[in-house]
C-alpha cells in the first residue's frame, strides 16, 4: 500500500493514521531516520533497530548464549574470578 505524508511547520512529518496503526507507531515514540542504500529513507522505531541489533547479536553468538554467560567471560577478562 502507498501512504503519502506532509510536512509541515518546523519539519515535522506527519505520518498517516492507517500506516501508524499497521507499524505501530504510537504518539510520543522515537524514531529512526536512515538514509535507504538505494536513495530516500528508511523510518524504524526505536524498539525495531534493538530487535534487529538482538537478531544480529543471536546470528552471531547462538541461542544460547546468556546475559550470565557474558558478564562471566567480562569478570575473567577482567580478573575478577
Amino acid at each position: 500500500m502507498t501512504y503519502s505524508a506532509k510536512v509541515i511547520a518546523g519539519g515535522k512529518i506527519v505520518i498517516p493514521a492507517g500506516l501508524r496503526h499497521e507499524l505501530g507507531i504510537k504518539e510520543g515514540d522515537s524514531l529512526v531516520i536512515k538514509r535507504a542504500p538505494e536513495g530516500g529513507f528508511l523510518i524504524k522505531t526505536y524498539a525495531q533497530v534493538i530487535a534487529e541489533g538482538q537478531r544480529t547479536f543471536r546470528a552471531m553468538v547462538g541461542e544460547d548464549y546468556s546475559v550470565d554467560q557474558f558478564l562471566a567471560e567480562r569478570r575473567a577478562d577482567w580478573g575478577e574470578e
